[in-house]
């Protein structure tokens, strides 16, 4: 079963709360620097200094997981449709640097194995965040394990908005880490959500600067649920300080370059 294969990879990982996240996490690799979701903007992070990175996880027709953020290929790549639609060789073929630097690229949209591989080779930190995949969701979060128990790595936690992607990834394995997102807490209110990390072992909860306060960080600290923050435009090193102060662990950047 893969629950038992991965036992033993996830043990040093395993959900407890003397885990401590690095305090810098790069957005979709460094976005404001390099392209969302890229292997360049993964590797820029690294080069600057971040020992952990975001990104979003899709699938594709064929069953591929790749990095993409958003349900089409519209946005960040050249291409138009949705992204379930195509297989990863049409995928692959398309430029996902041409909307950054309005001009043609060779930066393509990578396949997971190869972040895989990226991020194991530089010993740094991958939190995988599992998007929505209509219809999709349980067959992404297979795909992905698949691919990371392939990898034998370790340094790796997971997010989502989607309460049952995370309820499904710690059914699937119980072992990994998983934090839980909640940028809205009237629709999910935050002894709700306390209660929620907790049923479900969830290690963390990450929310929007917007919803940040002295009080939310220190309802989820009491229940040692480590808080994790990112926000709409880059969050300066003034206001990191601020938020690590409160006892927020980490904080999502899109330029870290003020920070170094």
């Amino acid at each position: 079963m893969l629950e038992a294969r991965l036992s033993s990879q996830w043990k040093k990982l395993r959900l407890n709360n003397n885990i401590v996240l690095p305090k810098l996490i790069g957005h979709r690799g460094v976005k404001d620097l390099k392209p969302e979701n890229t292997l360049e903007s993964i590797s820029t992070a690294f080069d600057l200094g971040l020992d952990c990175v975001e990104i979003d996880v899709k699938i594709s027709k064929d069953n591929i997981p790749l990095l993409l953020h958003d349900d089409t290929l519209d946005r960040t790549t050249n291409g138009s449709g949705l992204v379930c639609d195509f297989t990863f060789d049409e995928i692959s073929k398309l430029d996902a640097g041409y909307y950054f630097y309005k001009s043609k690229t060779d930066i393509k949209v990578p396949a997971l194995r190869s972040v895989l591989d990226l991020v194991k080779k530089n010993q740094k930190y991958l939190n995988i965040e599992l998007k929505p995949n209509k219809n999709y969701e349980d067959l992404n979060i297979k795909k992905v394990l698949e691919e990371i128990t392939k990898s034998s790595y370790e340094k790796i936690y997971f997010s989502s908005f989607n309460l049952s992607s995370c309820v499904s990834l710690k059914e699937s394995a119980p072992h990994l880490l998983c934090g839980f997102l909640n940028d809205d807490f009237n629709k999910i209110n935050i002894n709700e959500t306390i209660d929620i990390c907790n049923k479900y072992n969830f290690f963390s909860c990450g929310i929007n600067l917007n919803v940040f306060s002295k009080s939310i960080v220190s309802q989820f600290v009491e229940n040692e649920i480590q808080v994790t923050v990112y926000a709409d435009n880059n969050i300066s090193e003034l206001q990191a300080r601020n938020l690590w102060s409160n006892k927020v662990t980490s904080i999502f950047v899109d330029d870290p370059s003020e920070y170094f």
